[in-house]
Order: structure tokens, then C-alpha cells, then sequence
């Protein structure tokens, strides 16, 4: 689960960048935590609650915005490059990000580098993830407003 793989890596991130006492560490730490513990939590709940699924999924993409915001930073005031479509490694960065079945060792090259830009991967790999959060959440919430709405009282394909 991608979602894994965020954490992993923002805290490895965050434990090679950061001095010891920072803020930031907990901060970022703790919405990658958050961001994967409602993924896990809404896939969860999606058999019964379809509302407690968006929620959470929702849940979710805030925590991952704030990470993404927070990695965003660490690049502008360190004057790092964000990197974009132009960038020459933005093509392998893409093929990287549609592995199937990544694992933390198909990016650890780029988590683990040397180089602090390298962390851009996850800036990229963050809004393609949200992206997919933001796309699951509104066809789950296009279906429910379809089907009446929550304060209706009907269900959809047996929810609770």
C-alpha cells in the first residue's frame, strides 16, 4: 500500500534532515501516520459504512496535503528545486511511481539519497496519491448523493 510507503519514508526523511529536537519531525511524522491510519481505517469500514469510508478517506487526504505542504517547504527554504515535467529525471521518477506493486525498496534509492532534491519523488508521489484519493472519494460520494443521501436513509448496495 502506497500508503506504507509515505510513512516510511517521510520518516526516514525526516530523521536524516531535521535536527533531533524539531517540531517538524513530530509534524510530519505524525500526518504521514495519520494519512495511513484512515486509508487503513476507511478500507476497513468500506464493507458496512460508506459515509465513515469517505470520511476517513477524507481524513486522509487532508493529512497528506499537510505533508505534501510540509515537504514543499523544506525545498523553498532551502532554495531545492521542485521538480517538474521539464526536470531530467522526472521521466524515470514517473515510471517509478506507476510500479505495481512497489515496495519501499523501489524507491529507497531516492528516499535514501544523499541529495535532499531527491525528495521531490515524494512531493510528486504525494499529489498522485491524493489525486487517487480525491477520484475515489467523490465517485463513493457521487454514488450516495445518486441514491438519495445519507440524511434520506437509503442505502446503497446494502450499506449500513
Amino acid at each position: 500500500m502506497p500508503c506504507f510507503l509515505i510513512y516510511d519514508g517521510t520518516y526516514y526523511f525526516c530523521k536524516k534532515y531535521f535536527q533531533l529536537y524539531d517540531r517538524t519531525i513530530d509534524q510530519m511524522t505524525q500526518a504521514a501516520r495519520s494519512g495511513k491510519q484512515n486509508i487503513v481505517e476507511g478500507s476497513m469500514a468500506s464493507g458496512t459504512s460508506k459515509e465513515m469510508e469517505i470520511k476517513l478517506t477524507n481524513v486522509a487526504r487532508a493529512s497528506l496535503e499537510e505533508l505534501l505542504v510540509d515537504y514543499k517547504d523544506f525545498l523553498r527554504t532551502r532554495k531545492l528545486q521542485i521538480w517538474d515535467k521539464k526536470h531530467f529525471y522526472y521521466p524515470h521518477l514517473t515510471k517509478l511511481l506507476t510500479t505495481p506493486n512497489a515496495t519501499y525498496e523501489t524507491y529507497q534509492k531516492g528516499i535514501e539519497s544523499s541529495d535532499p532534491e531527491g525528495i521531490s519523488q515524494c512531493n510528486d508521489w504525494l499529489n498522485q496519491y491524493n489525486f487517487l484519493l480525491t477520484r475515489q472519494a467523490v465517485k463513493n460520494f457521487g454514488k450516495r448523493i445518486f441514491a438519495g443521501g445519507w440524511a434520506a436513509g437509503t442505502n446503497v448496495a446494502g450499506e449500513n
